[in-house]
């Protein structure tokens, strides 16, 4: 697919499980054609029925409707969740369902990662935010903090084509028919330019990280950073740094409430390097930050499921957008400052030493490890990603007595 930049586009940035749930929830449940729905999280709690509810309630209308799920992130949904969905007409899928070994998952790596809800080619929704309850405030102190879009116009038309071209790519059973498109999706709905970026195994090996690394090469004076999982190659870092000596304003909004401390730990180990070039790092301690976001200069804008890690950035399905509108990049600039102002702590080159002389040695060795760790799964035996239906397993059927009987008796 290629990458091109699309005008006409009206973009909406929501903001935690409280605006984005309630929106994607209502048009899925008004859909009348179809819904096309990916992500790599959905949980049986609050979140998680009201969106099978919606699901059910767009197929009795008559859509056409589909969902992905990822095999690792989402486990455990009950029978009597999926018979409900499956006999309402919705279609379920796992990507790459992987046998458990000790009760352990397996399928660690290649995760569908992406987080997209496409409604009757009129409405998408590309964000970081899974369907779960963790992403609302009343969650608790694990409560996450991400983002998401809105977004109509001809945008979601690319959209709904990188979604079909899953199924066609990795499904067994015939691809899905590709409509004509719906003129009126196509027709301007406001003044975005907006470009749609996907990570894969395959063609789009690095493209998301060619545009942040564009993004920064290109700034003029100030560039913020908010994302979840901070863990990118060397090129990025020294982008990052260079940008920041040539006068940039450059902001990372990190994590500081991290729900893995593990990758907090490999973080901070990065934190001298780009201080010392200038770069200003806060925490975001209220609780733990989940967002892929950024911005540059007056109207470059990214949201979406990339984190900036080995993962993502290197074996992970993920999905982006890329946007140009000086009002979103203003309302998000305005959004992370405040956030930055109120719930953050500003990390100095003090603080980041602290506890270094006996951290840097393993830290050091994990970073070059994990930079090298895609290559080094690369090499191993690969298998390809599947889809496969998810549906209720079977129930046992009862025995009648008198075969039971005869059991009893060979017993004996």
């Amino acid at each position: 697919m290629k990458h091109i930049w699309r005008e006409g586009n009206s973009v909406d940035l929501l903001i935690n499980g409280e605006e984005f749930f309630p929106r994607a929830f209502e048009r899925i449940r008004q859909a009348r054609q179809e819904v096309l729905l990916e992500t790599f999280i959905v949980l049986e709690d609050k979140v998680g029925l009201e969106l099978q509810q919606a699901l059910i309630c767009a197929a009795r209308n008559g859509a056409h409707v589909e969902v992905i799920v990822d095999g690792y992130g989402t486990v455990d949904l009950s029978n009597e969740y999926l018979a409900a969905l499956r006999d309402a007409g919705v279609r379920v899928h796992v990507f790459d369902p992987q046998p458990r070994r000790f009760g352990m998952r397996t399928n660690l790596f290649r995760r569908l990662h992406r987080k997209i809800v496409v409604v009757d080619s009129e409405v998408a929704y590309v964000g970081g935010i899974n369907f779960t309850a963790v992403h609302l405030g009343d969650y608790g102190p694990g409560a996450k903090q991400d983002y998401a879009v809105e977004v109509c116009g001809p945008i979601v038309m690319d959209i709904r084509h990188a979604s079909l071209n899953l199924f066609r790519h990795a499904r067994k059973e015939p691809p899905l028919p590709l409509r004509p498109e719906n003129r009126h999706s196509q027709r301007f709905a406001g003044s975005s330019r907006v470009m749609l970026a996907l990570r894969d195994n395959r063609h789009h090996t690095s493209d998301i990280e060619d545009h942040y690394l564009r993004a920064i090469r290109s700034a003029n004076y100030r560039l913020v950073v908010a994302n979840a999982y901070f863990f990118p190659g060397y090129r990025m870092l020294r982008e990052l740094r260079n940008a920041a000596r040539r006068g940039v304003q450059v902001t990372l909004v990190l994590q500081g409430e991290p729900d893995m401390p593990w990758v907090r730990n490999c973080s901070t180990f990065l934190y001298t390097y780009l201080l010392r070039g200038g770069v200003v790092i806060h925490e975001y301690c209220e609780r733990p930050l989940h967002g892929k976001v950024a911005l540059m200069d007056s109207e470059w804008v990214t949201v979406g499921s990339s984190n900036l890690d080995p993962l993502s950035l290197a074996l992970n399905l993920e999905a982006n957008l890329f946007i140009r509108d000086p009002k979103l990049n203003q309302q998000l600039h305005d959004h992370l400052m405040a956030l930055s102002r109120k719930h953050c702590s500003q990390i100095t080159e003090n603080k980041a030493a602290r506890g270094l002389w006996w951290r840097a040695p393993l830290t050091f060795l994990s970073f070059h490890f994990l930079r090298h760790f895609p290559a080094i799964a690369g090499s191993l035996p690969a298998h390809t990603p599947r889809l496969e239906p998810l549906v209720p397993e079977e129930e046992p059927e009862e025995p009648s007595g008198i075969p039971a009987l005869e059991q009893q008796e060979k017993a004996l």
